[in-house]
């Protein structure tokens, strides 16, 4: 077994003890992202469509560090505060793959870290 760990300054700091992603015999498994803006450390406080883009984007730089793209996500679990925001989380989420979905479950949770409305986690085969 070969255990990598990920991590990049373009995607928000862990705020607990783990790191961002871990690689392990050709998966790389993707800690819950949240709307944090890794330039300011600070929460994104927008839209529901604006936070699931940051959130979209925090994803997007751990992949891009570990040479891999959204066409590699086998499955993504997301979570949301409340499922009224499924079709807006969902829209955004879809506009992020070419119509290679990887498979997914979406599940509404009594609450998030910092009071988000929306964290998704990602696991990702690291070759295609």
């Amino acid at each position: 077994m070969s255990k990598q760990i990920i991590n990049t300054s373009k995607a928000p700091a862990p705020i607990g003890p783990y790191n961002q992603a871990v690689k392990i015999d050709g998966l790389l498994f993707i800690s819950g992202q949240i709307a944090i803006d890794p330039s300011t450390n600070e929460l994104l406080n927008g839209s529901i469509k604006e936070e699931a883009h940051q959130v979209m984007k925090n994803l997007k730089a751990i992949l891009d560090e570990a040479k891999i793209t959204f066409e590699h996500i086998a499955k993504t679990t997301i979570f949301l505060s409340d499922m009224s925001l499924f079709a807006e989380v969902n829209e955004v989420y879809g506009s992020y793959f070419n119509g290679d979905y990887p498979a997914r479950e979406t599940v509404a949770v009594k609450g998030l870290p910092k009071n988000v409305n929306v964290e998704i986690s990602m696991i990702a085969t690291l070759s295609l």
